[in-house]
């Protein structure tokens, strides 16, 4: 992908520069490095240290400058096995013989490109970001290759085991922390592993689409439990949601309305094929909403009619899905080609996340879902929509529900990374 993108673009060669360290406010402490993905496909980021960078060119296998400093602060991390067969590694304690090192090697090299964050007053190795790479490149990491799709499926294979515990630990009665702890443990993970912020709801949080806590108290009666967590496994990310309901007759109707939404979700599943828009399959998502709206009593119109008025909107007002690979939102979604031209999101949705044509090897999410939000369920009242009021009123203690698998396309059908690894981790 690389070669084809530097003849493309007619470079030379690419500098993929992992970053610096960026620190608190007045502080001498940070967050979690998080390296440039674009080097990060070439090196597990946990491997990767501030000021490193990886020079590319046709050819030649890649070398990754990689800064090793003299600390007896820290612990540094050595280098994985896997990567010595494709990678050349020059290490360096000095962070100015390193840059000097860079410079040498870019000696007599013209028109190089250098793909890095824009950094005020800084010296530059190359064309910074040119877009005829990085639009190729960004275009182009949507569909996965061999080792991908298996580091795909390894990641799928850590979050899985952190959902079965997590759902057990639901069915005891534990709190949201309790619960966000036994998933860490169970996948293996720490706080600095996980791809992205767990979200762990129980009852009305799950109605909050990015819920940021993990409240310790316990909730008395727990009736509804909502997890989205993900793994990471070399630097590539699942993303996987779960919804629970407590058993017993007075959840009926909740439970009715999950069973659905699980159906939904395989439907449009078994939809996808190459060449329909991921747009095309978002607006389907809503028509099937406005039946699933209808048949559960939720609205007194039509399901047609739910969908034409915008009503399964404020139900679920997130997109289906996005690509999902190197970054959760991996980049991508909003191009329509390697040359960079847009395929932006219809202005009825403008917070989906992936428009494009469907092809294979492609992964995504696929994630439906409905919920009883406060602020839209006013502004429901308000058009004077027509809800059944008594319904909802029975249904907003439970929060929401979301389902979301990580799929591969293939040429006819899919292959379902989430589903294949809850049926070999609970069969293991």
């Amino acid at each position: 992908m690389w070669e084809n993108a530097l003849e493309q673009g007619g470079y030379a060669g690419a500098w993929i520069s992992a970053g610096q360290q960026s620190f608190y406010f007045q502080d001498d402490h940070g967050p979690k490095f998080q390296p440039n993905p674009n080097l990060a496909q070439w090196v597990d980021p946990k491997f990767l240290t501030p000021d490193s960078h990886l020079l590319i060119q046709a050819g030649d296998r890649p070398i990754l400058f990689l800064h090793t400093p003299r600390d007896y602060w820290h612990a540094p991390a050595p280098l994985p096995d896997y990567l010595a067969p494709s990678v050349d590694v020059r290490t360096f304690s000095s962070q100015a013989a390193l840059w000097a090192a860079c410079k040498q090697a870019n000696a007599n090299k013209r028109h190089m490109a250098h793909i890095t964050q824009v950094y005020a007053d800084a010296e530059y190795l190359g064309d910074l970001n040119p877009p005829s790479i990085v639009d190729y490149v960004h275009f182009h990491r949507a569909q996965k290759t061999a080792y991908e799709q298996a580091a795909m499926r390894a990641a799928s294979d850590i979050a899985t085991a952190g959902h079965i515990a997590a759902a057990e630990k639901f069915t005891q009665g534990c709190s949201e922390f309790e619960i966000h702890m036994a998933y860490l443990q169970a996948s293996q993970q720490t706080e600095r592993d996980l791809p992205y912020g767990n979200i762990v709801a129980l009852n009305e949080h799950a109605s909050i689409l990015h819920y940021q806590h993990q409240e310790q108290q316990h909730v008395l009666p727990a009736r509804s439990f909502l997890i989205d967590a993900g793994g990471l496994y070399r630097g590539y990310a699942s993303d996987i949601t779960r919804t629970y309901v407590h058993q017993g007759t007075q959840h009926e109707d909740f439970a009715q309305l999950l069973l659905d939404m699980e159906q939904h979700q395989l439907e449009l599943i078994n939809s996808i094929t190459c060449g329909k828009t991921f747009a095309e399959l978002h607006v389907q998502m809503h028509q099937q909403l406005g039946k699933v709206l209808a048949a559960n009593g939720i609205v007194t119109c039509t399901a047609e009619a739910a969908f034409e008025r915008g009503i399964t909107e404020k139900f679920c007002p997130h997109g289906l899905g996005h690509l999902l690979g190197l970054q959760v939102h991996d980049v991508g979604g909003h191009l329509a080609n390697a040359q960079g031209q847009a395929a932006p999101p219809p202005p009825q949705y403008p917070m989906l996340r992936f428009t494009r044509a469907i092809a294979a090897n492609q992964i995504f999410t696929i994630e439906p879902g409905i919920y009883f939000i406060p602020m839209l369920l006013a502004a429901l009242a308000t058009e004077k929509a027509p809800v059944n009021w008594s319904k909802v009123e029975a249904l907003k203690g439970y929060g929401g529900i979301r389902i979301e698998d990580n799929v591969k396309v293939l040429e006819v059908g899919v292959e379902n990374l989430t589903r294949d690894a809850f049926a070999r981790i609970i069969h293991d």
